[in-house]
């Protein structure tokens, strides 16, 4: 992005215009023990040249290493004319439509993106996006007990394998609100939710239930027979789903005989590079009958007078468009930028380029488990996978892992961590980016942390 600074005879002149001797003088309102210091250990200033080495230096020390964690956010081959469409001024500068019905543009792209997340979700209407698949859950359970009125307790079942993150972040968002979050435990044999653990809440006041697929350990649950358990007692269902395992699974729309109430998840594996941890988005579909209990915002297409067709704001039930006290959420935007993204990379791959990353990432994570297999490293859990498996090291986790990080092998995700039971399991996650030469690297740098 180009940068344009202030010269010091500009700063001057507008300081003058103002009556003001320095820029300090802007700020004396401030009490001085509230001023920061000045900050310590800062080199002075590069020029363009300097500062581009020494990047490229502070890069380097990274490294090349073959990333093999998942655990919600996911390494995928991004086209490169994704982003390149992307940053392209007139769509770089959109941000969120304030101004609705002049930013056609903008509402043209969110339209098609909902189009599509509501088809991939096999849903019947999509929002705008969230902020991050974590938010788009809390935001979710708080939508599910708008929209289940008879019950009265404010009682949400929540697997034992979600994804730990999420739990926090909704334990945290929602639980100052009366909300009782309870947890259904997962079969330690097979990594699943197994529809029996549900029995002890056959007769409860229960307000919602949370079903994820895969789950956290990427094992494939059993979502017709959770969601069945749940129409039998009205209770709505929310799908945390992995968007691009969609592609070959059986969408929340479709799960049961009624499919799923509202499906949330992390929108990052479309087109969205890891980045350090963001910005992604969150990404939320629902029935057309809860449609008015959605948070964010929804556009429609209409026509006008003369017939031509636009774009227009449909649903925006957000504070500053309404009364606090009747808004659905305090969700301030979209992320407008990475759902942009997201609906060019959704546009170039299609039905068959996601069906085809899908397919390879279940064959190389099949693949790596049968190389590991060899070697006497086998899946904690027995239950089917997408292109997660928990990996049981036998002990010593953390070490193995930083000595495959050594070799500049990227593992996975120490599951002890987060399950104590798990100690000395890993989450490894395999994606079309790997071919056969990194499945081996994994299976060396494996064997040489084990013997170390």
């Amino acid at each position: 992005m180009p940068f344009i600074p202030h010269t010091e005879e500009d700063i001057r002149s507008m300081l003058e215009s103002i009556g003001a001797d320095s820029v300090e003088d802007l700020f004396d309102e401030i009490p001085a023990g509230l001023r920061a210091p000045p900050l310590e250990g800062i080199p002075e200033g590069l020029n363009e040249m300097g500062i581009s080495r020494l990047m490229q230096e502070r890069a380097a020390r990274d490294g090349m290493p073959s990333n093999f964690i998942g655990a919600g956010a996911y390494e995928h081959h991004i086209p490169a004319a994704v982003w390149q469409i992307a940053t392209r001024g007139e769509y770089y500068s959109a941000y969120t439509p304030y101004q609705a019905e002049a930013s056609q543009g903008t509402l043209q792209l969110i339209y098609e993106y909902q189009t599509m997340m509501a088809r991939l979700t096999g849903m019947e209407a999509s929002n705008a996006s969230l902020y991050d698949g974590a938010s788009a859950l809390a935001e979710a359970v708080l939508m599910a007990v708008r929209v289940n009125r008879r019950s009265k307790s404010k009682r949400v079942l929540v697997p034992g394998a979600l994804n730990p993150v999420y739990r926090r972040v909704i334990d945290t968002l929602i639980g100052n609100q009366g909300i009782e979050l309870i947890e259904v435990p997962f079969d330690e044999t097979t990594g699943q939710t197994p529809v029996e653990a549900l029995a002890a809440h056959a007769d409860d006041d229960i307000t919602a239930m949370i079903i994820s697929q895969p789950n956290f350990f990427g094992i494939l649950e059993d979502v017709d027979g959770l969601t069945g358990w749940a129409e039998e007692r009205e209770i709505p269902v929310i799908g945390v789903v992995n968007p691009v395992s969609l592609a070959l699974l059986k969408p929340p729309g479709e799960w049961g005989s009624q499919g799923a109430d509202i499906a949330v998840g992390e929108g990052q594996p479309l087109g969205a590079p890891l980045s350090s941890g963001g910005p992604y988005f969150g990404f939320m579909t629902t029935r057309k009958k809860h449609i008015r209990q959605m948070p964010g915002r929804i556009v429609g297409r209409a026509e006008d007078a003369d017939g031509k067709p636009g774009f227009v704001l449909t649903l925006q039930a957000r504070e500053q468009h309404i009364r606090r006290s009747k808004a659905t959420s305090n969700i301030c935007t979209n992320q407008g930028l990475v759902v942009t993204a997201a609906t060019i990379h959704m546009s170039m791959l299609g039905d068959e380029g996601l069906t085809r990353v899908a397919e390879a990432c279940y064959a190389n994570t099949h693949a790596l488990v049968e190389k590991l297999a060899a070697k006497g490293i086998k899946p904690r859990f027995t239950g089917e996978y997408f292109h997660e498996v928990a990996l049981d090291f036998g002990g010593n986790a953390a070490g193995q892992l930083q000595a495959m990080a050594d070799a500049g092998v990227l593992a996975g995700h120490d599951l002890g961590r987060d399950y104590p039971a798990l100690d000395g399991c890993v989450l490894a996650c395999v994606t079309e980016t790997k071919n056969e030469n990194d499945l081996e690297q994994y299976v060396a740098a494996c064997e040489q942390a084990r013997a170390a």
